[in-house]
């Protein structure tokens, strides 16, 4: 027997132990189970060096813990909604939720969702208008601001933004800034330095064991909020560069959703920085007051601030997507910058289109990940089959992540019509039950429409051979895109 031989047998061997691991000790979908077997089998030995990298499986285990969650009530919030949605006897103050009900008690019961019903809600399509008004309101904070963005860019925005922070930390506001390690890899040791010796902490998620080399691709923190004094919000699809701004060629102008929110959702927005931070930071955050300030009443949208990840036993946006895409009687207007969902959410609106329900999806025109991009296009195609719209946004890149049924409620927040952000990534989004604000959210994609171009079935089909192949590559690694 020759050493090729011998070593052709190994390497059979190794890989029949590799593919073992992936089926029998990782409980994963099975589709991406069949995607990480392809890899295993066509790219023996560096495949499961590309499974290490990007297909770990994260343990059910909580890895957020909190205890001082209980010195704020939260739990017995919890348990004091359940028992009034369970007894038809919660205080709805808006009768129109009351249709949605079923959508807040799942939402709470499965992610603690706290209903809060007295939110003032300002809408951001534009980086500038966003980062004005945010930069405005860290300015005005007098006790502490809280910031978690997956990208924080070594640019211009992002000096603006250090500074500014500096110069609160000097004048005793804490600040706390939460970034991802993976999203932020571009960022320089020294860039928050200023910020450091002025006072203000900052941390990683999940940072490289080895500095500039972090294995660790897919259970990042995705979420991006902005909370100052515990009295007002930021929540949404900006992160901090430049490109945000319309600022970098490859994107142009740069179409996002992000909102700003002031009354009682900002305590659950606070109650996930504080949990993000620490999970990530040696210097933990208790329980205090004023991290929970009383806030006299705002405004009348209700709002549950729900988030989701790869820690969760339930995939907890995902399934409020389904809830409302199964909830529509007239339409649903869905923008996302990548469009690679599960069969549930595909099976879903195709469901809605045969039912003669006017389904719109709204995607860009720029890829950002080739691959990502093709798979993208690969599942529109099955949509515009059973009769759903598609539009090519061409005004730049839309990255904003919305869906909005009947113009009766809607959600805004970071997660993507993907199943990275489904399974793999940490999200959080707002789900918004009010009439004026979900009928605002429909101008916006109704505005969009103008700067879009409808992709019609007909010219879907007549695509050439080359697009069609990419499109089959990309569908076969889409579970694990």
């Amino acid at each position: 027997m020759t050493i090729l031989v011998i070593l052709l047998i190994l390497l059979f061997l190794l890989n029949f132990v590799f593919s073992g691991t992936v089926i029998f000790l990782e409980r994963r979908n099975i589709g991406a189970t069949w995607a990480w077997l392809l890899v295993l089998l066509f790219i023996p030995v560096a495949g499961f060096i590309i499974y290490l990298i990007f297909g770990q499986n994260l343990s059910r285990r909580k890895i957020f813990e909190w205890k001082d969650q209980e010195k704020i009530g939260i739990k017995e919030t919890i348990q004091s909604q359940v028992e009034l949605l369970e007894n038809n006897a919660f205080p709805f103050h808006d009768e129109r939720t009351v249709r949605y009900k079923d959508l807040v008690y799942m939402l709470l019961i499965n992610d603690g969702a706290v209903l809060s019903q007295d939110n003032d809600i300002e809408i951001f399509t534009d980086g500038k208008e966003k980062f004005r008004s945010l930069f405005e309101d860290i300015e005005q904070a007098k006790d502490h601001i809280h910031l978690v963005y997956y990208i924080i860019r070594n640019d211009d925005l992002g000096k603006r933004l250090v500074e500014i922070l500096t110069r609160k930390a000097y004048e005793g506001v804490k600040v706390r800034v939460l970034y991802d390690d993976m999203g932020s890899k571009e960022l320089p040791r020294k860039f928050f330095k200023s910020l450091t010796d002025a006072g203000g902490q900052v941390a990683a998620f999940f940072p490289a064991k080895i500095p500039m080399l972090n294995l660790r691709v897919n259970f990042r923190n995705h979420r991006k909020l902005a909370i100052m004094d515990g009295k007002i919000g930021y929540i949404g699809g900006f992160n901090i560069g430049d490109e945000y701004l319309g600022l970098v060629k490859k994107f142009g102008y740069w179409r996002d959703t992000h909102l700003k929110i002031k009354g009682k959702a900002v305590y659950a927005m606070q109650t996930r920085f504080i949990l993000d931070w620490n999970q990530a930071s040696d210097e933990e955050i208790h329980y205090e007051q004023r991290f929970f300030p009383e806030v006299q009443y705002m405004g009348d949208t209700d709002v549950q601030i729900v988030s989701s990840g790869p820690d969760s036993e339930w995939e907890q946006i995902k399934n409020g997507y389904l809830k409302m895409i199964n909830s529509a009687k007239r339409y649903i207007y869905m923008q996302t910058p990548y469009f690679i969902p599960d069969d549930s959410v595909i099976d879903a609106l195709k469901i809605a289109c045969l039912s003669g329900v006017d389904v719109r999806i709204m995607i860009p025109n720029k890829p950002d990940h080739m691959f990502v991009y093709w798979a993208t296009f690969s599942n529109i195609g099955m949509l515009l089959k059973s009769g759903a719209k598609v539009y090519i946004y061409e005004n730049g890149f839309i990255h904003a992540k919305m869906l909005v049924v009947d113009g009766k409620i809607a959600t805004v927040g970071t997660a993507n019509i993907d199943v990275r952000s489904f399974r793999l990534n940490f999200e959080v989004n707002a789900f918004l039950y009010n009439q004026i604000l979900a009928q605002k959210l429909e101008d916006i994609f109704i505005d969009d429409m103008l700067h879009s171009r409808e992709l019609t079935f007909e010219a879907y089909r007549e695509r050439p051979l080359n697009i069609r192949f990419k499109e089959s590559i990309s569908r076969l690694l889409s579970p694990i895109l």
